[in-house]
């Protein structure tokens, strides 16, 4: 019980959620997924997170920080928060079942 709950602290301290868009679904076909990742996350951290929830050899890690984006609402001022993503490459042959909303 002891080594589940830790396995479980480690892939919700690196991964949020996994980003279902047209770039990601591209990337999907050449054995690379996109996840939403808190932004302590490393990317051992992650490709960790990633093989033992997904069951999956991961490859390689690329991390991107996407900025925050200043929005306007009539005459008031504010902004989009930023967050990070990751782009998990996994092993040739392999795949990860992802359902968009």
């Amino acid at each position: 019980m002891a080594t589940l709950n830790k396995k479980f602290n480690e892939i919700w301290k690196a991964l949020k959620k996994p980003r279902v868009t047209e770039k990601a679904t591209d990337l999907a076909e050449k054995n690379q997924y996109v996840f939403e990742v808190f932004p302590r996350a490393g990317k051992s951290e992650i490709k960790k997170a990633v093989e033992s929830l997904y069951g999956v050899k991961v490859t390689g890690v690329g991390i991107v920080n996407i900025p925050r984006k200043e929005k306007r609402v009539g005459r008031n001022m504010g902004f989009k928060g930023g967050y990070k993503k990751a782009i998990a490459r996994i092993k040739q042959g392999q795949k990860i079942e992802m359902l968009s909303r």
